[in-house]
């Protein structure tokens, strides 16, 4: 099988983005395994190179055309003025270069160019200043692929957890909820723990809504009302889906182990005990999207950009994961083929024999 392309967006120029490519794909031992495509500016990345104190690092220019060779790491200017870095700032340009960085990538991608997409952290502050009118990575990729519905994952290990709503105020949590979208998410996931991550027939926890999962419906009627009919349907369906749980009582006696995902129904909800157990491992999966994208579990870290301490870990979690993930989906597509193949040819030789 032919080595992945992977395309990596920088991400803020101002925050540790940059940093994290370059340490990461300095090592021949990550860099070699497929063939990265940095989407962002040569000049940036030499402005970091500076900063972290490395010359070995000076990635190939790739052409429009998609001509690669492995071994290398290539790098795609999007855009050709110079950047006016200003390292651990919220700035206008800063959005809009990480904007136009994920525009690229995503063109590519439409093209069949790149096999996945890892994207390196944003500030939503400093997208919003430049007019980028998306919460976040999920939901622009979103709409630029034409995807309904997708889930925020985050992996790592045996760990994984999943939201119904994203980035959105807590006060519009309980609106936002319908039985339609815990379902709607629940089948994208399931569907993505066979097809992406190889589980047969995945057991997947859902967490309540209300403190004690509403207790009954003395701590609100969302658990009852929403939530445990969706069970019910998905069971019907033949999903193996339990709950809802008490998130507080679920994550601290480990009752996550015993499944292979749980679905939260908001944000902190899931981020919260995720990151306590897995900070610094983590990775940001998009589900329901026809390209692989993935991300490191953590933001620009505007404190320490510029500083050459960024840990990447999870940024390296995140370009494995994303190449474990376009593995898995090509071996099923090919399995998918020779499978139709020999179908075909059984026919063709049926029809022949009568």
């Amino acid at each position: 099988m032919r080595k992945l392309r992977i395309g990596i967006t920088m991400g803020d120029i101002n925050g540790v983005g940059p940093e994290l490519i370059i340490k990461t794909l300095k090592d021949k031992k990550i860099s070699s395994k497929f063939i990265p495509i940095i989407y962002g500016s040569s000049k940036v990345i030499s402005y970091y190179r500076n900063i972290i104190g490395t010359q070995d690092f000076h990635p190939s220019f790739y052409d429009s055309k998609g001509h690669v060779k492995e071994g290398n790491v290539y790098i795609k200017n999007c855009w050709e003025e110079k950047s006016n870095i200003m390292v651990g700032e919220a700035t206008e340009e800063g959005g809009k270069l990480a904007a136009l960085a994920m525009k690229h990538a995503v063109e590519d991608a439409q093209h069949g160019l790149l096999d996945a997409i890892v994207t390196a952290p944003i500030n939503k502050e400093a997208m919003k200043k430049s007019g980028f009118n998306f919460p976040g990575h999920t939901e622009y990729l979103a709409e630029r692929f034409n995807a309904k519905e997708t889930v925020m994952m985050m992996v790592a290990d045996g760990l994984r957890v999943a939201l119904v709503t994203n980035h959105i105020p807590v006060s519009k949590i309980v609106e936002t909820i319908t039985r339609e979208k815990i379902i709607s998410k629940l089948v994208i996931l399931d569907q993505s723990l066979t097809k992406d991550f190889g589980i047969e027939k995945p057991k997947i926890a859902v967490l309540g809504l209300n403190p004690h999962a509403g207790d009954n419906g003395t701590i609100g009627t969302e658990d009852n009302d929403l939530i445990k009919p969706v069970i019910v349907e998905a069971k019907k369906n033949g999903m193996f889906v339990s709950g809802p749980f008490p998130p507080d009582g679920f994550f601290g006696s480990s009752q996550f182990k015993k499944f292979d995902a749980v679905l939260a129904m908001y944000h902190d909800q899931g981020l919260i005990p995720f990151k306590a157990l897995t900070f610094g491992n983590g990775v940001n999966f998009t589900a329901g999207l026809p390209i692989v994208r993935t991300s490191p579990d953590h933001g620009t870290a505007y404190d320490i950009a510029g500083q050459n301490v960024v840990e990447i870990s999870s940024f390296r979690s995140a370009i494995f994961k994303a190449l474990d993930i376009a593995t898995m989906r090509q071996e099923i597509k090919e399995m998918t083929r020779e499978k139709k193949e020999k179908k075909e040819k059984k026919e063709k030789s049926q029809s022949k024999s009568r």
